[in-house]
């Protein structure tokens, strides 16, 4: 994409536990909710943050419990308002999925993913859990006013997303030189 990724953050047990080899190999801070530390032994920038499914709220201090809101880009953004970030640009947040049925039941891919920005995102035999896309936008609405009120903004660069919960700006405009 023409940048490298400068954090890391995971906040599901499936895909941390599924995932664990790769996320130990990153070189870079990655921020790891607390529930999944079982499957990863510390490390220096491995940071466990103690995350809530319940008691919706935007905390900018990530050293406090933070409600994880229904996706990890929620819990991104509240890393983010931590570290200072004065704006945050989502990309590749579609907020819309193909496969349907209850919120945070666990399935397991079949073969392509035609959830996510890559086909292989979620690969054939990978467990996941179903997206609760109203928690989600509940969140987002809070981030939204936290970073507001604050001076701060998110704007959402993805294209063809379903969010309209952030001020849209142009992906391409992002990166020209």
């Amino acid at each position: 994409m023409g940048f490298e990724t400068s954090f890391y953050v995971s906040i599901n047990d499936l895909v941390v536990e599924q995932c664990a080899g790769d996320i130990l190999k990153l070189d870079m801070p990655r921020f790891i909710s607390w529930h999944s530390h079982k499957w990863l032994q510390q490390q220096d920038d491995l940071y466990f943050l103690l995350t809530s499914y319940t008691g919706p709220k935007f905390e900018g201090d990530a050293t406090r419990r933070l409600w994880e809101g229904g996706t990890v880009t929620y819990v991104a953004l509240q890393v983010a308002f931590y570290l200072g970030f004065q704006q945050a640009i989502l990309i590749g947040v579609d907020h819309s999925f193909v496969t349907q049925g209850k919120p945070n039941t666990t399935v397991v891919s079949q073969g392509d993913d035609p959830n996510h920005f890559n086909p292989g995102y979620f690969g054939k035999g990978f467990r996941w859990q179903l997206p609760d896309l109203e928690a989600s936008e509940q969140g987002y609405r809070l981030a939204r006013i936290g970073y507001e009120a604050a001076g701060r903004e998110v704007l959402d660069a993805t294209i063809g997303g379903k969010l309209t919960v952030f001020k849209k700006v142009d992906y391409l405009s992002l990166f020209e030189k």
